[in-house]
């Protein structure tokens, strides 16, 4: 699919063999159902939709007060998600990428039926484990909405074809779909059918790609498309993801901006730039406003701390990022900045030279030297109160010492 006349066309972009009927009913699929209903009777759209201008009316109904304000600044950087998903109820996601899909053009472009299309939103949403400190729908959202900054950042605004951003879209909306709360080692260690199923090698990624196209084969979101290799580019957005394959992807990218040859007409070129784009806004928090910065840092430690529990009292290994005996917020968060975080976002600022990028790079400077002023200032008043352990225990000791008397004559 390409760009003619100024205007996108849709083009190829299905994968008809992999977009088959949903299967016999089950209790998932009763709870997603009941779910749908739940957000439906939320709003006023099960009462009828006007013939003249259905899509308006459930953008006017649905996006109502002070999410509908929060979603005309969508493309701001500073975007508070976790407000958003207050105001929406606990539907960040599911609002936040129906607005998306809209704004593109790609529900009248693709014609996608907008009852399939919210089901299929709200099937994302519940899929996700909201039990997960972290690894939940509202990481998701808001990884969709940095994905949708990178979008519009000009050298992608100018290149990207309407299926670049549907795929990238639900790539980012679907990344980490039906993620356990727990790391890919801690899958392996303990013998998960997932471990073995995908034989140790990018894990959960390959769960969540492949969990996105059960659901999109049982929506029936796009089974209307012409056959295309969808699943594998989506799949190879969603396998980008792997922090262990992070120098890989960094290295690639590094030696392609060194000989200046990303040519964003190559389809390749705009696939592997697709790639480096949600990475990024899957690694985005510490680049964010310290508000939300601290937020998301807290959260995600909060659970790697909930996986050094479960690993203790099981009398595993436990995995030295999430022991929090040994590790705090402020020395995970700053080497993950040092090693993960600067090395990719200074070569994207490399490739895209924007005001977005200089405000990231700010931000994850000041919030590394944020969290360095918080973690000295914790051990000098740790260290202090050592000192002052020693001091009086010192003090008790010598006034239990017996008195020297006189002797008697």
């Amino acid at each position: 699919m390409e760009k003619k006349g100024g205007k996108r066309t849709s083009g190829g972009c299905g994968d008809g063999h992999l977009l088959k009927s949903a299967g016999p009913v089950s209790a998932r699929n009763v709870r997603r159902l009941l779910s749908f209903q739940r957000y439906l009777h939320s709003s006023r759209f099960i009462r009828g939709i006007p013939a003249s201008n259905p899509l308006g009316y459930l953008l006017d109904d649905d996006y109502t007060g002070q999410a509908k304000l929060m979603l005309e600044k969508v493309g701001n950087w500073n975007f508070d998600m976790f407000l958003f998903d207050r105001l929406t109820n606990g539907n960040s996601l599911v609002n936040l990428t129906f607005h998306l899909f809209n704004s593109y053009g790609l529900i009248e472009l693709f014609q996608l039926d907008m009852v399939k299309l919210r089901r299929f939103l709200v099937m994302i949403q519940e899929d996700y484990r909201s039990q997960n400190p972290y690894h939940n729908a509202v990481h998701a959202a808001d990884v969709t909405q940095a994905m949708y900054c990178y979008l519009q950042e000009p050298k992608l605004a100018e290149t990207m074809t309407s299926c670049d951003l549907l795929l990238g879209l639900l790539a980012a909306a679907t990344h980490d779909l039906d993620h356990p709360g727990v790391n890919q080692p801690f899958l392996i260690k303990t013998n998960h059918y997932l471990a073995a199923l995908y034989k140790n090698s990018s894990v959960l990624e390959n769960h969540h790609w492949k969990s996105a196209v059960g659901l999109l084969r049982e929506s029936a979101l796009l089974s209307h498309l012409p056959t295309e290799d969808r699943s594998e580019r989506l799949g190879s957005l969603i396998l980008a993801t792997d922090i262990s394959r992070q120098n890989n992807y960094l290295s690639e990218f590094r030696a392609h901006l060194d000989k200046r040859d990303l040519c964003l007409t190559n389809g390749g070129h705009r696939h592997f730039i697709l790639q480096i784009a949600l990475k990024c806004a899957d690694i985005c928090n510490p680049c964010r406003p310290w508000k939300l910065s601290k937020l998301w840092s807290e959260k995600v430690t909060e659970e790697f701390f909930h996986q050094g529990d479960i690993e203790r009292k099981h009398h595993l290994e436990v995995t030295p990022l999430c022991d929090r005996q040994s590790n705090s917020v402020a020395n995970i968060q700053i080497g993950f900045m040092t090693y993960v975080v600067e090395p990719l976002f200074v070569e994207w600022s490399r490739f895209s030279d924007t005001r977005l990028s200089q405000t990231m790079m700010g931000h994850l400077s000041l919030n590394k030297q944020g969290w360095k002023e918080g973690r000295d200032k914790q051990e000098a008043s740790t260290s202090r109160a050592s000192e002052e352990q020693r001091t009086s225990a010192a003090k008790d000791s010598n006034s239990k010492e017996l008195p020297q008397g006189s002797k008697r004559s």
